[in-house]
């Protein structure tokens, strides 16, 4: 299987028509939260409409299109107050797997988490997890917006920014993969990487750059690689082997991506 993943578009419409672009090239495609953006001058309710169609386009030629919210997706408060993400559901009528749902692709189980806010939210992705861990396949792989508390690819070269909760679920179940983002600069900064390992676990965060295309990871569970590509470098790990850091770079793409 090869996965295509990105995360903290914020509206940048020509990422999006890069991804729209590039999708049918892989088995999936997912799309890690923050697809909106509160600081824009465009207000939320039309970057609602807006990226709702792309997301259609994006369904009718991606192999499979899967998504979650983020921190900036947020729209509306649930009967508890909390912050939640509405509008993401909708997607779900054009066969898009988004916050809370689950799927399978060959053996491999995949979770979808929703950006959390308070103690309602948190305990469904705790019962969310717990159910899936019963029945998830040869290969268990989570989307989670935020990055998880002690790792670099929550290091955005000042403070950690990541989730003590995911940390936590990262121990209880000990996913193959686990797909973020949230962090920006964390591939860029000093200390701080697209890629780690937490227990057996490989999380990753592409990062976010300007322009088209974004930051992207691809994921080939066949090849067991894993590649990071930006405008400044391109790195490589090999999900059969130890992580090493520095992480490897590359210096020409492989056959198979060009």
């Amino acid at each position: 299987m090869r996965l295509l993943v990105v995360a903290d578009i914020h509206y940048a419409l020509a990422q999006y028509d890069w991804v729209t672009e590039v999708a049918p090239r892989f088995d999936a495609v997912i799309i890690a939260g923050d697809h909106l953006d509160t600081n824009s001058l465009v207000d939320l309710p039309t970057q609602i409409i807006v990226i709702q169609k792309y997301l259609e386009r994006l369904r009718k030629v991606a192999q499979r299109l899967i998504i979650c919210s983020g921190n900036h997706d947020l729209d509306t408060r649930d009967e508890a107050g909390e912050k939640v993400t509405r509008w993401i559901l909708a997607p779900r009528k054009v066969g898009v797997p988004t916050d809370g749902d689950s799927l399978t692709i060959g053996d491999t189980l995949i979770t979808i988490c929703p950006w959390w806010d308070g103690p309602r939210a948190r305990a469904g992705i705790d019962r969310q997890l717990d159910a899936d861990a019963a029945r998830r396949g040869k290969k268990w792989f989570w989307v989670h917006h935020a990055p998880p508390k002690g790792a670099p690819i929550s290091w955005d070269g000042s403070r950690d920014y990541g989730d003590l909760e995911l940390q936590q679920w990262i121990a209880k179940h000990a996913p193959d993969m686990v797909f973020c983002g949230h962090v920006h600069q964390a591939p860029f900064s000093a200390d701080g990487s697209w890629v780690d390992r937490v227990g057996s676990t490989w999380v990753f965060n592409a990062g976010r750059q300007i322009g088209a295309p974004p930051t992207y990871i691809v994921v080939d569970t066949e090849k067991q690689v894993a590649l990071w590509l930006s405008d400044g470098r391109d790195e490589i790990v090999h999900l059969d082997a130890p992580l090493r850091r520095p992480v490897a770079k590359m210096t020409d793409l492989p056959d198979w991506l060009v």
